[in-house]
């Protein structure tokens, strides 16, 4: 498994806020697939960035999540909030990653489809 990337953020530059201050990239299929299975829980400002990845299972997890769909160039194609254990997202039509983050992190955050997202080091 991986540790989140040194200075690596997700930001909206619209607003400017910061939705995840540390964020881990699986880098390999085994990490992407395992993703945040059996893990007890994930940190206030961390996040998983999976790529590539167009749709999840919550199978094997202990916590509710916020999972943010981006196409390629990072822009937002679908949001699901506290999306609970032992769900599924199927096929999500034009994602390309997915960035995982605590249950709640997106509460109140207005991201429509196109929403342009950036991921910056610091």
């Amino acid at each position: 498994m991986g540790k989140p990337r040194p200075g690596l953020k997700l930001v909206d530059p619209a607003s400017g806020r910061e939705l995840a201050t540390a964020v881990e990239v699986p880098r390999t299929s085994f990490g992407r697939g395992l993703g945040l299975m059996f893990r007890r829980q994930l940190p206030s400002g961390h996040a998983m960035w999976i790529k590539p990845c167009n749709g999840i299972h919550m199978f094997w997890m202990n916590f509710a999540i916020d999972a943010l769909f981006l196409d390629r160039a990072e822009r937002v194609v679908k949001v699901y909030r506290r999306l609970g254990v032992w769900r599924v997202v199927p096929l999500v039509w034009r994602a390309h990653s997915v960035v995982e983050l605590p249950a709640g992190t997106l509460d109140g955050v207005d991201l429509p489809r196109g929403h342009q997202l950036e991921f910056v080091t610091s």
